[in-house]
């Protein structure tokens, strides 16, 4: 499928490379026989047509996922803008460059092929448009048009929300951020970016929160710690256990784990909804406490996670 490390020998198994090769020049039936299932149902829903490409890389770089006791990564990276080298026309939007690749190639992936970039590589286009399949290894490209959409797409881009303050867009994730003073601590307030009501929706769960600080604190944290204080004593007993501690005192009490709980963000959701990121506090050994609910309702779930 894929012409791999043509001018990098040895980087990719000789084998891969054969499979590659295989599913993307169709040759004979014993061969494709050969070639691996994956490769072969993720190139059906591509185009035939090789174009060579410039594209702008998005605020992330490749991630990718992989069902249990697969061996290969269906890696992707997001793509703002593209057009074909011989092309003025250029295609702007939300777009993936994707891929299948072993641990080998998703780890050069992720190290090689920058965020907020232009790169330049074989590709095929997706029958709906959306998704462009890889055909070789990313290099660094320059457009000057591209150029510029790419540096139009780093600037960056604030809001001032009345009652709150400033907040910056987080592109990575997508989401508006702003530090505020939360009972004398510094948190993390953040809402999605989206359509202008929910956003506006989101803010007034941020300026009803905020101005009955106290409340909420005492409401999440009682809620948090009625809900998880029996798995956190179970965590806590295994570790006297190998420790070879004995005591009949409680391990951790409901004032001790509300105390211990340290507020870390808050979510802001249209409609009243919120949710709660805690550091543990050492209760769970480094993980997060969860807090999800709503002004209407209050706190109605409490996870550990992390």
């Amino acid at each position: 499928m894929f012409g791999f490390f043509k001018k990098k020998g040895g980087e990719i198994p000789e084998e891969q490379q054969r499979q590659q090769r295989g599913a993307q020049e169709g040759q004979t039936r014993q061969d494709a026989a050969e070639v691996p299932q994956e490769f072969r149902a993720l190139g059906q829903d591509f185009l035939p047509e090789e174009l060579n490409i410039l594209a702008v890389t998005g605020a992330s770089g490749f991630g990718g996922g992989r069902s249990q006791g697969e061996k290969l990564w269906t890696a992707s990276i997001g793509l703002t803008a593209w057009m074909e080298e011989d092309s003025p026309d250029i295609h702007q939007g939300d777009f993936r460059l994707v891929a299948l690749a072993d641990d080998r190639l998703m780890d050069y992936l992720r190290q090689r092929v920058p965020r907020d970039f232009i790169i330049k590589c074989r590709a095929r286009l997706s029958v709906d448009g959306s998704r462009l399949l890889m055909l070789e290894l990313p290099q660094p490209g320059f457009d000057p048009d591209l150029k510029a959409i790419l540096d139009e797409q780093k600037k960056p881009v604030s809001t001032w929300v009345e009652g709150l303050g400033t907040f910056t867009l987080n592109r990575t994730v997508d989401w508006f951020e702003a530090t505020v003073d939360w009972l004398g601590s510094e948190i993390a307030l953040d809402f999605d970016r989206g359509v202008p009501e929910e956003m506006a929706s989101a803010q007034e769960t941020g300026r009803a929160l905020m101005a009955s600080q106290a409340d909420w604190d005492h409401r999440v944290r009682s809620y948090a710690a009625q809900e998880l204080l029996s798995l956190a004593n179970d965590w806590a007993a295994d570790a006297r256990e190998e420790e070879d501690e004995d005591s009949g005192a409680p391990l951790v009490t409901q004032e001790q784990f509300m105390e211990r709980m340290e507020l870390e963000s808050i979510q802001l959701l249209p409609q009243g909804g919120f949710e709660f990121w805690f550091n543990d506090g050492d209760l769970f050994w480094g993980h997060s406490i969860h807090v999800t609910g709503s002004l209407e309702a209050g706190p109605e779930s409490a996870q550990m996670e992390g």
